[in-house]
């Protein structure tokens, strides 16, 4: 079984005033579909016997209210005002003890290709999607390598690629990821993102951290209203 941990607790303050009343999960793409709706099926729809976490923070109780019925676990991060990412999957710790975990932005809108051939595939060995064809400074950029990460981070000037929101984990990385987010929670780094954490493995401990390239494959993260508008697109198939 693969656990699935998606991280929804954050305010959204990019997409404000949009997001003052609504958390941006919970856009709609269609009359009955949310972007947090469509990731939770899409994953069903491809791994029937998914265990899906959801991290909520902002509006936790309207998106419990959006995904009942949908058989998924919530783990609350009650600081999601004044902590990042890598608390929310603190949070969520114990489910990195699972033997095969992916852990996704619940912003974000694949393609079904995308959700079968990577998302809800197991593997054995640690890798994140990233998107060379999106060339935008300031977002979560990369520099890769070959098929491996050199570094990830807002702060890049020069960079090869995106990170697209995904991270999957192969049961001995995920242990160690837990082991890295424990000791910088420790030391007050709560404020960070947890993807953080993959750096501080790789510039510290050797890690390695391997990469696929969806250049050219349909997916947005919803930092825009362009952004959403793009997610809508996917949803319609297009």
């Amino acid at each position: 079984m693969m656990t699935y941990i998606i991280l929804a607790a954050g305010k959204g303050i990019n997409l404000q005033p949009l997001t003052l009343k609504y958390a941006k999960t919970s856009y709609k793409l269609d009359e009955s579909t949310t972007v947090l709706q469509r990731m939770v099926r899409s994953i069903r729809k491809s791994d029937k016997n998914a265990e899906i976490v959801v991290v909520v923070g902002y509006k936790s109780e309207e998106i419990k209210k959006e995904l009942d019925g949908e058989n998924v676990k919530f783990i609350m991060n009650p600081f999601y005002e004044v902590t990042n990412s890598i608390s929310s999957v603190w949070f969520a710790r114990d489910y990195l003890e699972r033997e095969n975990v992916a852990i996704v932005h619940g912003d974000v809108v694949f393609s079904d290709e995308i959700i079968r051939a990577y998302l809800t595939v197991p593997t054995d060995h640690p890798y994140v999607l990233v998107d060379s064809s999106y060339i935008r400074p300031g977002a979560y950029n990369t520099v890769t390598q070959g098929d491996q990460v050199l570094v990830m981070s807002k702060k890049l000037e020069n960079f090869t690629a995106k990170y697209c929101c995904m991270t999957k984990l192969d049961p001995v990385s995920s242990r160690l990821l837990k082991g890295e987010i424990d000791s910088m929670i420790n030391s007050n780094m709560y404020d960070q993102f947890f993807e953080d954490s993959l750096v501080q493995m790789i510039m510290f401990h050797d890690f390695q951290l391997f990469c696929e390239d969806i250049a050219g494959k349909k997916w947005s993260e919803v930092d825009t209203v362009d952004d959403l508008l793009t997610a809508q697109e996917i949803h319609r198939g297009k």
